[in-house]
């Protein structure tokens, strides 16, 4: 028999555990009391101990779906899903992907429509090392939700988007495992049907189901796949789709099907999924890709991280187009669903430097047409797309609420065939208003020989050679100092705040951006239609004005984080130590008499002052 010291060392989560898997049993397990005597009276009181359990049941059960909600990551999931970063516990574990991934598919069951009866869904991952250990879990979850699930092994994406489309696959829905350009201990889900990606609202309803078969299951273990899926190969499919495009819009009048014959391509694809672009695509369409670095995908990624915003990536792709005379480099995120380029003289084309070049493109095809970007891009681009006769919408930071207000555009009648982030998340109508990288190269590629075609010698840099660009640009971090869970409702607080004090005029010379010369919306990030949509991050951009001209200067935009408990900031002049005196009166005139920066880490802020003055 074990010690009564033995037996009082059962744990407040066992004994929840016993509560929420059998409590008659383990209320029969108390002692009852029977009164004496019939004159005795008993309490109707609980007792402390059952208070007690109670209070620490709804402990746990909230600390349990707190832990899946702070997954979500705007419109996909993200967690920690190895150790090795400092400060960092991991979050992103098997038995919450498997409440996930079964979520998802139910979800999908109850909103989509089947003819065949069984959902039919489709898994791709990139390669990182956590990425075996967690398929396991979600074809685990698709097994509890009743779904047939199928592997496509190393994939990218726009191509799990692609897998819901193209015969004779047409799966009714795709997860891609990713955390992007993140460190190799991430991972994260995003999430597809036929329509195209779950928006954040989406997202947040499937975490919420996880969270409470998250919280009720009492092992937090992922369980046996019940059924194998099956193994495809989507991406030579895909990667065809990709060729026969290429090939039919360039329409090469001496060797059609090898239109790339003569050009040199160098692919930099950070050791991602972005290799079959190269093996797959250039090279079978006539390419010569001799150059090309970090073909062969590697969870660790050990060379940079792939990202085209990221310095070295940009630098060592610039390196290697120089070096080979190469007419193209291309740099891809590890995913592929985002990527830049460096021209025939190596200059770096992403950020505005690429919607200027996509939108040059997009406006010779389709005149008049609406670009629609997020509301950090400059003056210079909104002046550059106007030039060519296309008009300008600023919209919320986030890809998806890029893309997804092009989508409503579209629903309105109004044109929009480009929607693209600073990011280098870019989507075009013609391509189900999907945000893929490999595709945005594509429409460069063909560019690029049409040129050729018609006698040009220049290179596609030639394109954007009268972009204006700013002459100081900054971005900044505040972090939110709060418990996670009140950082979302701190964080909104601070940007709120800033947009008041800017309509009580309490920053003089500084007005809510109305979005230029945008027609569209009479509020820079507000929509003006019957259907708003709903805002996942809040955020606001203000134009400062020269005290002496009254001319703009420069903008400040603020805004709310999805990815991290921080606000960004954002800003650009046109004037030399524009953006230290933004950055001063921001500080001085704002956080500090507003008292917001009692609740923000503003060393960020200070550094950059120091430094600048």
């Amino acid at each position: 028999m074990a010690s009564s010291k033995t037996s009082s060392l059962v744990s407040s989560k066992t004994v929840v555990s016993l509560f929420l898997s059998s409590p008659r049993t383990v209320k029969s397990s108390f002692l009852s009391f029977t009164p004496a005597s019939p004159s005795f009276k008993p309490l109707r009181t609980r007792s402390s101990n059952a208070t007690k359990i109670d209070e620490v049941t709804n402990n746990i059960l909230d600390e349990d779906m707190d832990q899946i909600r702070r997954l979500q990551n705007g419109s996909d999931v993200r967690g920690v899903a190895l150790e090795g970063e400092k400060g960092r516990t991991v979050t992103l574990t098997p038995a919450a992907v498997e409440a996930i991934a079964e979520s998802f598919g139910e979800w999908v069951a109850a909103t989509e429509s089947n003819v065949n009866g069984v959902i039919r869904v489709s898994l791709g991952r990139d390669p990182r090392v956590s990425g075996g250990k967690l398929s396991t879990a979600v074809f685990a979850g698709l097994a509890r939700a009743g779904c047939l699930a199928f592997d496509m092994g190393l994939a990218t994406t726009p191509a799990c988007f692609m897998s819901t489309l193209l015969p004779p696959f047409e799966y009714d829905a795709s997860i891609m495992m990713t955390a992007s350009h993140l460190p190799y201990t991430r991972n994260g889900l995003k999430f597809f049907t036929k329509k195209g990606g779950l928006t954040s609202p989406e997202v947040e309803k499937i975490c919420d189901l996880a969270a409470r078969k998250y919280a009720n299951r009492q092992t937090k273990v992922s369980t046996l796949i019940r059924t194998r899926p099956q193994q495809v190969d989507f991406m030579s499919a895909y990667s065809k789709h990709l060729r026969e495009i290429i090939k039919e819009r360039i329409n090469h009048p001496e060797h059609y099907d090898t239109p790339l014959k003569g050009f040199q391509i160098v692919v930099n694809a950070g050791n991602g999924s972005g290799g079959f672009f190269t093996w797959d695509v250039l090279d079978k369409l006539g390419a010569d890709t001799f150059g090309s670095l970090y073909l062969n995908p590697d969870g660790m990624f050990p060379n940079h991280i792939p990202n085209p915003e990221d310095k070295t990536a940009m630098s060592r792709t610039r390196a290697a187009v120089l070096e080979n005379s190469a007419d193209l480099g291309v740099v891809f995120d590890t995913d592929v669903d985002r990527s830049g380029v460096v021209d025939n003289k190596g200059n770096p084309i992403n950020g505005d430097k690429l919607i200027a070049l996509m939108s040059a493109i997009v406006l010779k095809e389709h005149p008049g047409s609406t670009i629609v970007t997020d509301a950090r891009t400059s003056m210079g681009l909104t002046r550059f797309i106007t030039e060519r006769g296309g008009r300008h919408c600023l919209y919320r930071v986030g890809y998806r609420n890029v893309i997804d207000k092009g989508v409503e555009l579209n629903k309105d009648g109004i044109e929009s065939h480009l929607m693209m982030e600073t990011s280098g998340h870019g989507a075009v109508k013609e391509n189900h208003f999907l945000d893929d990288g490999a595709y945005m190269v594509v429409k460069i590629i063909i560019e690029m020989v049409r040129m050729r075609l018609a006698g040009s010698k220049e290179g596609i840099g030639s394109l954007i050679e009268d972009l204006e660009e700013p002459l100081e640009s900054a971005e900044l971090r505040m972090n939110i100092l709060s418990e996670p869970r009140d950082a979302k409702a701190k964080g909104i607080e601070a940007i709120e705040t800033f947009r008041q004090y800017i309509e009580e005029g309490k920053l003089e010379g500084w007005e809510l951006d109305s979005c230029g010369e945008c027609w569209v919306s009479e509020g820079c990030l507000v929509d003006s239609n019957d259907h708003p949509s709903a805002i996942d991050a809040h955020m606001y951009r203000a134009k400062v004005m020269d005290k002496k001209s009254g001319e703009e200067y420069g903008w400040v935009h603020m805004r709310q984080s999805i990815h991290n408990p921080n606000i960004a900031l954002n800003m650009q002049s046109v004037l030399p130590g524009g953006c230290l005196s933004m950055a001063s009166l921001f500080r001085d005139r704002f956080l500090e008499a507003s008292g917001v920066a009692r609740f923000l880490d503003i060393s960020d802020i200070d550094n950059y002052i120091g430094c600048q003055s």
